[in-house]
């Protein structure tokens, strides 16, 4: 019988908060739901126009073209995959009469030439 009463005990304390638990939420009201929408998207756009920014920033960046003929150290090994010692042999066998004298002299792999080549020129 003590067993009943303890099973029957928890099912209404049971009950009771699955009572209390819907019956205390209450829903947004329509204002509220405006307010959180206008929120959001203020913070979309925000972001978009961040985002958008910082895309066209990296595309005018990367449309540049660098001379390896002039370029700094810094210049060439901001280039992907160009090594500090890549950098320092490219600088080393100046001059170039065409950008594709870096892979000629050995001086850049086929590979790594192709991964960069349209962003190199090589001018006087």
């Amino acid at each position: 019988m003590n067993r009943y009463l303890s099973l029957t005990a928890l099912a209404f304390v049971l009950a009771t908060v699955i009572a209390c638990t819907t019956a205390c939420t209450t829903k947004d009201n329509p204002d509220e739901i405006r307010r959180r929408a206008a929120e959001a998207t203020e913070t979309m756009r925000r972001d978009t126009k961040a985002v958008v920014e910082g895309v066209k920033e990296g595309m005018g960046r990367d449309n540049k073209a660098i001379n390896i003929n002039k370029a700094s150290r810094e210049d060439l090994v901001a280039l992907p995959g160009v090594t500090e010692h890549e950098a320092d042999r490219i600088i080393a066998d100046r001059p170039y009469d065409d950008a594709h004298d870096l892979v000629t002299r050995h001086v850049l792999p086929q590979a790594e030439y192709d991964k960069i080549s349209d962003r190199l020129i090589a001018g006087h």
